[in-house]
C-alpha cells in the first residue's frame, strides 16, 4: 500500500523509513486540499464511498461520497436498559448525547411527553432532515448495544406508549419493557426509512471490544423485521455479511426480496482465497444481491484509511476474481456472465439500490 500510494522505496518498516510515508501523505494533503479524499478514491479505483458519520465533513461531497447517518440514538429516549457490560456503559450515554444533539438541531428542547409526539416531533423530522441532507441510507450499529432480536411486532401502541411515558417521566422501565419500546421504535424507523426511500443498514457479525455479544449479532435474528409484511417495502442491507461467522446464514437471507449483503469487514478479516469461498457461495445463489464493500476506518498517521482502503480493495477484487474463475472453470457460468456479475457486484446493484449513477 505504501509503495502504491506514496512511492515508498523501502522493503521494511524501519521507523526512520516510515517517516517518509507520513511526509509524503502530508505533502499530497496540502497539495490537494479539499480534493484529497477524492484523490484517495482515485488511487484506490473506487468511484463512490458511503460515509457512516454523524455529519459529513470538508471534502466529502457528492457524487463521490454519500452520507449514511447513525440512527441508534432515537432508540434511547429517556431512562432505561442497564448497560450490562463496560462497553455498553460507554456507549449508552453517548447515544443519548447524540439524541440530544438531534433534538437541538430540530429545535426540540425536551423529550415529548407521549410516544406519538416523540415520533412526529423527533423521529420522523430527523429522518426527513437526513434525507434532505443527502442520506442514501441509515445505519444501525445496534449489535454493539443490544441483541438484533427485535421480537414480534407490538400490536398495541398503548403498550409502547406507556413504557415511553415511564422512561421520560423518571420511572425507569424494566430492561424487558425498554427493549419492547426499542423494538417498536425500530420498526417505526424502518417503516419511515422505507417511505423516504432510504435503505436500512445493520452491522452484522463480530465487532470490536472485548465484551461484544457475538450471538446477538447473528443476522438471522433480524428475521422478524425482514419478514414483517408491514416492512416489505423497506430494503435491509446486512453490512459485513455476517462477518464470516454467519456468512452461510446470509446466503439464505438473500432469498428475501428486500435483503442485500456486502463484503465489508470480511475484506480485512479474511485473506483473498478464504474470502472467495464466502463470495462464491453468495454468488451461486443470488449474484444480484451482493454488494462490493471495504471497511475503511481511521487509524494511525502511517496506517490510516488510505492504506486500509488499498489493502481491502485488493483483497475484495482478488476474492471476486478467484470465485468467478472457479465458477467458470467448473462450468457454472461463462465468460459473458462473469463480466455481468462483476458489473453487478462492483457497480450496478448498488447504483440501482441507492439511486446512484
Amino acid at each position: 500500500a505504501w509503495k502504491a500510494l506514496w512511492a515508498y522505496s523501502y522493503d521494511d518498516i524501519d521507523p526512520e523509513h516510515v517517516k517518509a510515508v507520513v511526509a509524503a501523505k502530508q505533502k499530497i494533503k496540502q497539495a490537494q486540499g479539499d480534493n484529497y479524499s477524492n484523490w484517495v478514491l482515485d488511487q484506490l479505483g473506487i468511484q463512490t464511498q458511503f460515509a457512516n458519520r454523524v455529519a459529513m465533513g470538508r471534502g466529502l461531497q457528492t457524487p463521490r461520497f454519500h452520507w449514511v447517518p447513525f440512527d441508534d440514538p432515537v432508540l434511547f429516549p429517556g431512562k432505561g436498559l442497564a448497560p450490562g457490560s463496560p462497553d455498553r456503559e460507554y456507549f449508552y450515554p453517548r447515544e443519548r448525547q447524540l439524541l440530544k444533539r438531534y433534538m437541538d438541531e430540530l429545535g426540540v428542547a425536551a423529550l415529548p411527553s407521549t410516544l406519538d409526539e416523540y415520533k412526529t416531533r423527533v423521529v420522523t423530522p430527523e429522518l426527513e432532515k437526513q434525507k434532505k441532507a443527502g442520506a442514501v441510507a441509515i445505519k444501525f450499529e445496534a449489535a454493539y448495544l443490544r441483541s438484533l432480536d427485535f421480537g414480534p411486532p407490538i400490536s398495541q401502541i398503548a403498550d409502547a406508549d406507556s413504557i415511553y411515558r415511564a422512561a421520560v417521566s423518571g420511572r425507569v422501565p424494566s430492561d424487558q419493557e425498554y427493549l419492547r419500546l426499542q423494538n417498536y421504535l425500530l420498526r417505526y424507523v424502518a417503516s419511515e426509512a422505507g417511505r423516504l426511500g432510504m435503505a436500512v443498514h445493520f452491522h452484522t457479525g463480530g465487532g470490536c471490544g472485548s465484551y461484544f455479544d457475538l450471538p446477538g449479532s447473528n443476522p438471522t435474528l433480524l428475521s422478524s423485521l425482514i419478514d414483517d409484511p408491514a416492512l416489505r417495502k423497506t430494503t435491509f442491507v446486512l453490512v459485513h455479511g455476517g462477518a464470516q461467522t454467519f456468512s452461510r446464514e446470509v446466503s439464505y437471507l438473500l432469498s428475501k426480496p428486500n435483503v442485500y449483503a456486502d463484503l465489508s469487514e470480511q475484506t480485512w478479516l479474511l485473506p483473498p482465497r478464504a474470502l472467495s469461498v464466502v463470495v462464491r457461495d453468495w454468488l451461486e445463489w443470488y449474484p444480484d444481491k451482493v454488494l462490493y464493500g471495504t471497511d475503511l476506518a481511521p487509524g494511525t498517521p502511517e496506517l490510516d484509511w488510505e492504506e486500509v482502503g488499498w489493502i481491502e480493495n485488493q483483497t475484495a477484487r482478488q476474492a471476486l476474481a478467484i470465485a468467478l474463475t472457479g465458477m467458470m472453470s467448473d462450468g457454472e457460468i461463462n465468460r459473458e456472465q462473469v463480466s455481468n456479475i462483476l458489473h453487478m457486484v462492483l457497480h450496478d446493484t448498488a447504483a440501482k439500490l441507492y439511486g446512484l449513477q
